[in-house]
């Protein structure tokens, strides 16, 4: 099999020129979401802020992102991107200020995280809608995998450089991350400007004037509560999106906490975060590189079932876990499982997904995997303060297995899936 045959996506200079913007923005982005954590919770030191944190970057999806996919099918999908990742670009640079300034606070830090909760909360659905506009429906799977590649290899270069950064600049080394990851969008945001969209979707109601917001929502709901597999996967996508993917938000409080050891230092800490973040980030990778070779794959919904139940006995297994080594494999494993089921709920949406529907209905989806998160949040980081990290980790993957479990059985069709 050519090169070309195995990734048709990278075949259009349009994808390419996104994909390589993207992933040095990427790496800008996964350092930011690594330091900011640490920060925090060096600041307050208690793992309900983290919660607080994860609450106000996921609330902006739960309020915006169901209209967002309506408004997103009427916009020029390029032009939306570039907007809200400037907007981001904003975002880290007052981080930057306030952390190199010595006047940053934890309110700081809430405000901010809202801020860029809003922006990403319709940008994602943009940016995945753009998707088959790049590169057409044949090489979409591709594009997504190749999507999730630079994600994930991202997880590993952004923890890396941050822990380098924070370590080599002892006082100053958060508001450096930020500010890094500012200048990083300046790639894709130029990037994004040499973009041409060949294969673009147009609404022809809303071009004519004769859509109605209200009723097309209404069209996209029907849709998904017409066809089994979008509705299982997007019920699958709640339970996770509540009880398990907020869980990874507590991995400060599992590095300074849960593994410390005697007579730790302040930079000991730091490089048992950022390698718990780091071992995170190389599982995910794992994942997506796997995915992105044989992105033509049949059994996806045997392999969405199977990073679905991985990923919660992995989280109960944390709960048990004292010893770095181990919990760093137990991350890793974590991290593979995590987007292995991401990438298949992405895949399997998008090509059972008319492309009059797609922003919609991906919305949708985004909303709950994300619009649910708040709450989950709240609930992990109000169960990680009063009954401990490990026990949270417990109660949280019991009932992730619980609930998968009942919603297979009641959905065959979403380990059976073929594509």
């Amino acid at each position: 099999m050519s090169f070309k045959d195995r990734f048709p996506a990278l075949a259009s200079r349009d994808f390419l020129i996104f994909w390589v913007g993207q992933f040095i923005s990427l790496i800008g982005t996964w350092m930011q979401n690594t330091t900011l954590p640490y920060l925090a919770y060096r600041i307050s030191g208690r793992p309900m802020d983290l919660g607080l944190i994860g609450f106000a970057a996921t609330l902006p999806t739960l309020l915006l992102a169901l209209p967002g996919g309506v408004i997103v099918e009427r916009l020029d999908k390029r032009k939306t991107v570039i907007v809200l990742q400037t907007i981001m670009m904003l975002q880290a640079f007052t981080l930057a200020f306030l952390a190199l300034s010595g006047l940053i606070q934890i309110w700081h830090i809430f405000v901010l995280a809202f801020l860029l909760g809003t922006a990403n909360a319709v940008e994602i659905t943009a940016r995945q809608a753009m998707l088959i506009e790049l590169v057409g429906k044949a090489a979409l799977p591709n594009a997504i995998a190749l999507q999730s590649t630079i994600f994930n290899t991202a997880r590993v270069l952004g923890p890396s450089l941050s822990a380098a950064v924070m370590i080599l600049i002892q006082n100053n080394g958060e508001g450096w991350a930020f500010f890094i990851n500012g200048v990083s969008f300046l790639f894709v945001i130029m990037g994004m400007l040499f973009v041409r969209t060949p294969y673009k979707v147009t609404n022809s109601r809303a071009e004519n004037g004769k859509g109605h917001l209200l009723k097309e929502f209404k069209e996209g709901q029907r849709y998904i509560f017409g066809n089994t597999l979008v509705l299982a996967i997007i019920l699958a996508a709640t339970m996770i999106g509540f009880f398990g993917f907020p869980f990874g938000q507590q991995i400060p409080a599992i590095a300074r906490d849960v593994l410390a050891g005697i007579a730790d230092s302040e930079t000991a800490v730091k490089a048992r975060t950022s390698a718990l973040y780091l071992f995170q980030g190389i599982g995910a990778l794992i994942a997506s590189l796997y995915l992105s070779i044989n992105s033509n794959v049949k059994r996806k919904g045997w392999l969405l079932a199977l990073g679905q139940f991985v990923f919660v006995c992995t989280l109960g297994g944390i709960s048990f876990v004292r010893q770095l080594p181990i919990a760093l494999g137990l991350i890793l494993i974590l991290g593979w499982s995590m987007v292995t089921q991401l990438a298949m709920m992405n895949t399997l949406i998008q090509l059972e997904v008319p492309d009059m529907l797609r922003g919609r209905v991906f919305s949708t989806y985004l909303w709950a995997l994300q619009g649910v998160a708040p709450f989950g949040s709240l609930f992990i980081g109000w169960l990680a303060q009063t009954r401990g990290v490990p026990r949270a980790a417990l109660v949280c993957g019991t009932i992730c297995l619980v609930g998968l479990s009942a919603m297979h059985a009641a959905f065959p069709a979403m380990r059976t899936k073929t594509a």
